[in-house]
């Protein structure tokens, strides 16, 4: 792989004039970020943009006094807790090729909006901690990522501290996803000591010259064999042998492979350093599929170079205090897209205009003139957009599979503290809703006035009340309900199972009707009294993924 250039991405698409929409797909990359909770991918990010020389700071550690909070963690509740709660993207130029990565959410109860995130890309960078090795959350997104073949570009961060080894690593990669991890950048020295890099592909040993002031990125320089020997001893030693076990054992890069998620290629560094994001970006470029054909609700592939269509798989507002209105997400999947469009909302059958779509980098926005398949822009819109819609151009008849949403395991009633604004209240769940922040539900027993809220991790509705206080200046109170599974059954559910203290019965805003209970044992107790509920609604695994 030779050295990319790098810059930022403005001018790539002035290079080639009137090119198909296909020919712009081939120069696109769009990526998310995996991972378990505090394996760095907010810095990880970050570390890509500073290579790429799209920032000049990274916030390498969050909420500390004196420094930054990172450029993708822009919420106030990410800065001050120091994790990843709402999606951003971000854009940064190897070359030709124009990188869009999309930070995702690392916290469990979070993992809603990841796998939305997931639906938009062509590819994964699992991220994982040299000491901790795959971690409970990354295995479960991992297999969300299995289910849509999506392939992975393994990332083993923090190697400048005490870890586990890294044969060892590479050994449950295996056993944990089934993949054949091939390395690619593989270090000289135990984590916690290390003296360099061996680049895999070239044979290059990489002496690292760390960093010595924010803004700086670590310098890889090549070094001969011999150098690298006299300087590095037994930790160049071990290295090459490790290497050649490796490769005696058939784990070496095959593209094939790796494009069929059979494979995964496996790169050491640390991010907050800039070791070895250099060759990641470079495997970005190489390795890293450009957009593919994205099937319709028929199955039918729609050609990159149809008419324009796009997928929204984010809905956010309160970005900026500055705006007001509802940013919807957009993964851009045929055509070409620009401002001076009308578009099409197959859902509800109205029009949009075009003309207030953006460019995003993390919370700024820019005015966009247009964007080819692979890439993530902004729409602003009314609240007419909600995630797994289409929006395409008059010409265009594709529609795409809709969003599944989770079905929730914890519940909550929720209510306003100033009963005047409830025109706030409702307005502002209602939108939250749409969103996807939480899921809104409620019972005839309880009235319009007395909702329920439901989430698949408790911390949501902590930033939903954090969110209706500042963006609908609407303070909540919020209580437990003592409901752990939620089991989908037909609207006629209540004239079969009586009331009871120990269950409820609610109704999504999507019309899905729940029977919440206390827990499984309740659950299979229910579906034994009640077996005939069942033959007529399915229900969803709301620990394993979308219902």
């Amino acid at each position: 792989m030779s050295t990319p250039d790098l810059a930022a991405p403005a001018p790539s698409d002035q290079v080639v004039v009137d090119a198909a929409p296909s020919e712009h797909a081939a120069r696109r990359r769009t990526v998310a970020i995996i991972s378990h909770p505090d394996a760095g991918k907010s810095t990880l990010t970050e570390a890509l943009l500073l290579e790429a020389q799209r920032i000049h700071e990274a916030g390498a550690t969050h909420g500390k006094r004196g420094r930054p909070a990172t450029v993708s963690d822009w919420m106030e509740m990410e800065q001050s807790r120091g994790i990843s709660i709402s999606s951003a993207a971000v854009q940064c130029r190897i070359d030709d090729v124009l990188v869009t990565v999309v930070d995702t959410p690392g916290h469990a109860d979070f993992s809603e909006d990841t796998f939305r995130v997931l639906s938009a890309v062509d590819a994964v960078i699992m991220l994982i901690d040299a000491a901790k090795g795959v971690e409970a959350q990354t295995r479960q997104l991992f297999t969300a990522c299995a289910a849509r073949g999506l392939p992975v570009v393994t990332f083993v961060n923090k190697w400048d501290r005490p870890g586990l080894d890294a044969l060892a690593l590479l050994e449950e990669v295996e056993a944990t996803t089934g993949l054949v991890p091939t390395p690619l950048l593989w270090p000289v020295g135990v984590a916690g000591e290390l003296h360099g890099l061996l680049d895999v592909t070239t044979g290059a040993p990489l002496a690292v010259t760390r960093p010595q002031h924010a803004g700086e990125r670590a310098v890889h320089t090549p070094v001969s064999h011999p150098d690298a020997e006299r300087s590095w001893g037994a930790g160049w030693t071990s290295c090459l042998e490790e290497v050649a076990l490796l490769r005696a054992n058939g784990q070496v890069h095959d593209q094939e492979l790796f494009v069929g998620h059979a494979s995964t290629p496996v790169l050491f560094g640390a991010a907050s350093l800039g070791i070895g994001i250099r060759t990641l970006l470079e495997v970005l470029r190489d390795l890293v599929p450009p957009p593919q054909p994205r099937r319709d609700v028929g199955g039918t592939p729609v050609a990159l170079d149809a008419p324009f269509t796009g997928y929204v798989f984010k809905v956010q507002s309160g970005m900026n205090s500055a705006h007001r209105d509802r940013f919807a997400y957009v993964r851009t999947c045929s055509g070409r897209f620009d401002t001076a469009m009308t578009l099409q909302h197959p859902r509800t059958g109205r029009t949009l205009t075009a003309k207030y779509a953006q460019s995003v980098f993390g919370q700024r926005r820019e005015a966009l003139l247009e964007a080819w398949p692979g890439d993530v822009f902004g729409l602003v819109h009314g609240g007419q957009l909600q995630p797994g819609d289409t929006i395409r151009a008059v010409s265009s008849r594709a529609v795409y599979p809709g969003m599944p949403r989770f079905d929730p395991t914890s519940f909550v009633s929720v209510g306003p503290v100033d009963s005047s604004r409830h025109k706030q209240f409702h307005r502002g769940l209602e939108l939250l809703d749409a969103e996807g922040t939480i899921q809104l539900m409620h019972s005839t027993a309880r009235g319009p006035q007395n909702p329920v809220l439901g989430a698949v991790g408790v911390l949501q509705f902590e930033v939903a009340a954090d969110r209706m206080e500042r963006e609908y200046h609407c303070p909540v109170v919020v209580s437990p309900l003592p409901f752990t599974r939620a089991l989908a059954v037909p609207g006629h559910a209540h004239e079969v199972v009586p009331a009871g203290r120990d269950r409820e019965i609610l109704t999504r805003s999507d019309g899905q009707d729940f029977l919440l209970v206390s827990d499984e044992h309740a659950a299979r107790a229910l579906r034994r009294r009640y077996p005939r509920l069942w033959e007529t609604a399915g229900e969803g695994a709301p620990e394993a993924g979308p219902g």
